[in-house]
């Protein structure tokens, strides 16, 4: 059975190895399944829930595409584009934050988290920004939806919304109820320079991160310094729960590989972490380093990345205008 398949990144520019390993090598393996209709979206319009730069937005619009074709998404195969392009989401999530409720919306995690103690301070879209979320989904009949631990409360709350549109206009199955399609064997990429916290490229220090446009050397250099503990590599999965440093960088080398984190403990166990680091920075400069170069080609092709928007938009834009139409007939617009 054919599983229609939408997801967005935020072009908050200068994705990471965080980014990569929880996203877009998933996007890339969907992408490749035959069986798999998918649209990635560039979601600029979540990104403006806090203040941008004009003119750095348009870049990192750019450089997420960019980032997509690099990584191996074919435009061709998948749909790519931007959602501010298409007017139907920003329609449909008012539609739709009629049928949701504000106190399903004040149980959202993250808006607390991200709005932290002052939010009265934070927009308003900050604290709706789920009811877009919603109807990015729900405007292209989306079967399966790729997420990570941030973002299952959000799905949650689109499957709920989807429901009671349903059922207060009794049209039973017209938004499909989406599905969360949750990576196995996938461990969330932490800091380099702290393994309690999330690499974020929003940390000070650009040496807790790996970025995707990093050279080689840029690579190597932060592995080398990755804060690490005294001891040597461990021995067994209990140890390594209890060292949050190793148990991120032996779930950086399995994610890149393949391998199984038992297969890695068993292979470095009771080695010193600069056998271990050394091996790690030539599975990443492996696997980072073509994708790196790739998107620093690709953004000097500026009209190439803009033509796949465009292209895409316009297959994006077809699909949902058909939903919007029938949304217009059951709501009585």
């Amino acid at each position: 059975m054919e599983k229609k398949i939408f997801s967005g990144v935020q072009p908050t520019g200068n994705l990471h190895l965080g980014n990569y390993l929880g996203a877009i090598k998933n996007f890339v393996q969907l992408n490749n399944d035959k069986e798999n209709d998918c649209i990635f979206c560039v979601v600029d319009l979540h990104a403006i829930t806090v203040k941008q730069n004009p003119k750095e937005l348009r870049g990192n619009i750019r450089e997420t595409v960019a980032t997509f074709v690099a990584s191996g998404i074919d435009p061709k195969k998948s749909i790519i584009f931007n959602q501010s392009k298409v007017t139907a989401h920003s329609e449909v999530a008012w539609i739709l934050s009629c049928t949701a409720r504000t106190g399903w919306l004040s149980r959202m995690t993250q808006f607390k988290e991200k709005a932290g103690k002052d939010k009265e301070k934070a927009s308003v879209g900050l604290y709706s920004y789920p009811v877009l979320m919603a109807a990015d989904i729900l405007l292209y009949d989306a079967t399966h939806v790729p997420v990570g631990d941030d973002q299952k409360q959000h799905l949650e709350l689109c499957r709920d919304i989807a429901q009671k549109f349903n059922n207060d206009f009794q049209v039973e199955d017209f938004f499909k109820v989406p599905e969360p399609l949750i990576q196995k064997e996938f461990s969330r990429i932490m800091s380099l320079k702290d393994g309690t916290k999330k690499m974020s490229k929003s940390e000070l220090s650009d040496l807790s991160r790996i970025n995707l446009t990093d050279s080689a050397d840029q690579i190597i250099n932060k592995i080398k310094k990755a804060k690490t503990d005294p001891l040597p590599m461990p021995s067994s999965l209990d140890e390594l729960n209890k060292r949050p440093e190793a148990k991120n960088l032996i779930a950086i080398y399995s994610s890149l590989t393949g391998f199984k984190i038992d297969k890695v403990i068993n292979e470095f166990s009771g080695k010193n972490f600069s056998v271990f680091k050394e091996n790690l920075s030539q599975v990443l400069v492996e696997k980072i380093l073509p994708i790196s170069l790739e998107i620093k080609k690709l953004l000097d092709e500026k009209n190439f990345l803009d033509k796949i928007l465009d292209d895409g938009s316009q297959k994006a834009h077809i699909i949902a205008s058909r939903k919007v139409k029938e949304i217009h007939k059951i709501i009585g617009f």
